[in-house]
């Protein structure tokens, strides 16, 4: 099954998420979901990345838990930097908080009080077989068809063209900007570019603005070690 949809969530919205996950998953739209979703051996923050990367839409969970957790809002950063669509399923009468209104300001909601929830599931089924056949990509045949097989991201190649001090001075600037995930852009970044300058303008591409992309390169620019 291709996994076309994200689950944002909170940790003490896990049951919710992971019901809905088995109603979504029972007409055949593909979710991926933390940490089921997650390679023992895996890295955390990697693994999130390239999920959001190659998922087609956001479901987020949206309660007064999640509208103050840091990492919930880190993927939806990563979801909007990635131009996903992202779709609140909200289960409290509860307002975005500032750090999430900036992104979710625009977005449509989807009421999921008072209980019980299966009539909210129903309609969140109906909502994304929509928006992913909209969007050219519906999800998978009825249930007792085969369905696709799932996509498995490939190895990030290890960076080998740069000295480890000068990437962390990167790291530790692109942080400013983006936060935790910096280390991860980084590495992938460095092991794609065969120059200072096409590493610079590789990470320079995951930040919103023209004018933290010319600030980010600037003050990278004084770093050596390449």
């Amino acid at each position: 099954m291709q996994r076309d949809v994200f689950v944002s969530y909170s940790q003490a919205d896990r049951d919710c998420a992971l019901e809905l996950v088995a109603r979504l998953e029972a007409q055949n739209i593909g979710c991926w979901v933390a940490p089921r979703d997650i390679e023992p051996s895996a890295d955390w923050a990697e693994a999130i990345v390239d999920a959001i990367a190659s998922a087609r839409l956001m479901v987020l969970v949206f309660s007064a838990s999640s509208n103050g957790s840091p990492q919930v809002r880190r993927e939806v950063e990563r979801a909007v930097h990635r131009q996903l669509h992202i779709l609140p399923f909200r289960i409290e009468d509860v307002m975005p908080s500032r750090s999430l209104e900036y992104f979710l300001s625009s977005q449509h909601w989807l009421d999921a009080f008072p209980p019980p929830r299966e009539p909210h599931y129903a309609r969140l089924c109906a909502h994304l077989r929509t928006a992913l056949a909209r969007d050219g990509h519906a999800a998978g045949p009825e249930p007792a068809l085969a369905s696709p097989a799932i996509r498995v991201p490939g190895p990030v190649p290890a960076a080998t063209a740069f000295a480890a001090p000068y990437l962390e001075e990167i790291e530790a600037t692109l942080a400013t900007y983006i936060g935790p995930v910096a280390p991860l852009l980084v590495k992938r970044a460095a092991a794609r570019s065969a120059s200072a300058s096409e590493l610079l303008s590789r990470l320079a591409e995951e930040l919103e603005s023209s004018g933290d992309k010319a600030r980010f390169i600037e003050a990278c620019r004084r770093f050596r070690g390449v």
